[in-house]
């Protein structure tokens, strides 16, 4: 169990939120965003579901929330590869990495929800060909990317994708990490081969055996294909509350990851034992923090970034010595 036992040699954690981008809640959503940026924490998450009528458009919200901060990250969580076209998805990521100075990644999936997928006019894939397109669309936005060549067109014969002589370009201003989000033993082998992180989706209803069992197969296929396992972002998707102690009570007993669909409630103290075991037994690296108590995500966002993760960092500081 290497992985286990490797706590020195991971990377440092990194903490963030995810914000939902309904469209009654704008307002909200700026002041959210701002709130992180100031705080302090590193990145903000927003999902991607073009086919939900409630929801704003991911990558134009990511746009203009990006202009009104000043540090912190954003990446989707996770784009939908049937909805966004590879070489236009390469393009609009790479604008918006040059406009922020390098403050974008890109999350990609290969799509789940194929009724509403079709319904607006994507296409259905069996989990066969979406793993295969999957990995044609990574070929194709690294091409259109065209880090530090100089040829200015590019081709690519794919099944899913093709490009016939094209322009290639704009270059992202820093090199973007994708990090894919995914549950199935096929992605997991693609993560290990080719992407730069996994997006464990709503980590907080996962085993800790079905995370470990997914680490195994990214460490093995990363080995086999001669990739450092440790330069894998590992991202944990923690939906919940922060609670005070007297309403947590009952919680504190729950072990850390459940197969309950239900939000992880606990003090500032379950919190932080939840997140230093999570990095420390799990191999989880990157933790995107969904507060699900509805009108007082502004106030979890500040509980979460002042109380919970210095005291999270400090003791993964101590365990990495």
């Amino acid at each position: 169990m290497r992985r286990e036992n490797a706590t020195s040699r991971r990377r440092e954690p990194e903490f963030g939120i995810s914000i939902t981008p309904y469209s009654s809640r704008p307002d909200d959503i700026f002041k959210i965003a701002k709130t992180a940026d100031e705080v302090g924490l590193e990145i903000i998450g927003i999902q991607d579901h073009p086919y939900n009528g409630s929801f704003l458009d991911t990558w134009t919200l990511i746009s203009v929330l990006a202009a009104s901060t000043r540090k912190i990250r954003y990446f989707p969580d996770v784009s939908d590869l049937p909805m966004r076209a590879p070489a236009i998805l390469a393009k609009s990521v790479a604008t918006l990495d040059i406009m922020t100075k390098g403050r974008i990644e890109l999350g990609l999936g290969t799509g789940a929800f194929w009724d509403a997928i079709q319904s607006w006019g994507g296409t259905r894939r069996t989990p066969r060909e979406a793993v295969a397109a999957y990995e044609e669309a990574l070929q194709v936005i690294h091409l259109i990317w065209n880090y530090g060549k100089d040829r200015s067109r590019v081709s690519f014969p794919g099944k899913y994708y093709r490009l016939e002589n094209a322009q290639a370009g704009p270059s992202p201003y820093h090199r973007i990490s994708i990090w894919t989000g995914a549950v199935g033993p096929r992605m997991m082998r693609l993560i290990g081969r080719l992407t730069d992180g996994w997006v464990n989706p709503l980590s907080t209803y996962t085993s800790s055996d079905e995370i470990r069992g997914r680490q195994r197969l990214i460490d093995e296929s990363a080995e086999k294909n001669g990739r450092s396992p440790e330069s894998i972002r590992r991202i944990a998707q923690v939906v919940g509350v922060i609670d005070d102690q007297e309403r947590s009570e009952t919680s504190e007993k729950k072990p850390f990851f459940l197969h309950e669909k239900s939000p992880f409630v606990g003090s500032v103290s379950r919190w932080v034992d939840w997140l230093v075991s999570s990095y420390k037994d799990l191999g989880l690296d990157t933790f995107i923090f969904w507060p699900s108590a509805e009108g007082e995500e502004e106030g979890q966002v500040r509980i979460f970034a002042e109380q919970v993760v210095p005291r999270a960092k400090e003791s993964i500081r101590e365990s990495r010595r």
